[in-house]
């Protein structure tokens, strides 16, 4: 019995594989407040001509919130951040050694996110977003809960399935 086929790691990958599905369903509903949002401005500035100012900085929220959360869950689809051509195109090894790598990669870049992001929202929560009563701090939100996502979701590759599974190409 390898460490992927202990009960631990079955419970972890379904939680993972859930908590993927979740991160899906709100990306999803971001582009739908975002369609909203955008939909309300040119209700409002072509037909009531008066054109609110919160709506530019909350569908830039929703999008920022949108592709975090997508790319995230690519990165657990195995459908992001990758050279697949390039992987199948190797030999066996390198093939692992390159999944390796880029799963590292991932995290990295994770990682990054995940830091700036969150320094970026603390030091900018005290300040007032322009045209919108939140604080400058949301914005940056799905900047760092992305980049965590990114980091879990390429740790799980990296412990669960460090080569290629054909099946999933």
């Amino acid at each position: 019995m390898t460490a992927s086929d202990s009960p631990a790691a079955d419970w972890s990958s379904g939680s993972l594989a859930r908590l993927a599905d979740l991160v899906l369903l709100v990306a999803g509903l971001s582009l739908v407040a975002l369609a909203m949002v955008e939909g309300w401005q040119v209700f409002a500035r072509y037909v009531l001509n008066d054109s609110p100012s919160w709506t530019e900085p909350v569908a830039l929220l929703c999008m920022k919130l949108a592709m975090m959360l997508g790319a995230a869950a690519g990165v657990r689809a195995q459908r992001h951040f990758g050279f697949f051509i390039l992987v199948h195109a190797a030999p066996g090894i390198v093939q692992r050694l390159m999944l390796a790598a880029s799963r590292l990669v991932q995290a990295g870049v994770g990682l990054l996110l995940l830091g700036w992001g969150l320094r970026l929202s603390i030091e900018t929560w005290d300040v007032s977003m322009a045209g919108a009563p939140i604080p400058q701090g949301v914005g940056y939100v799905p900047l760092w809960l992305g980049g965590a996502l990114i980091v879990l979701f390429a740790c799980e590759l990296l412990v669960r399935d460090p080569g290629l599974q054909q099946e999933d190409r």
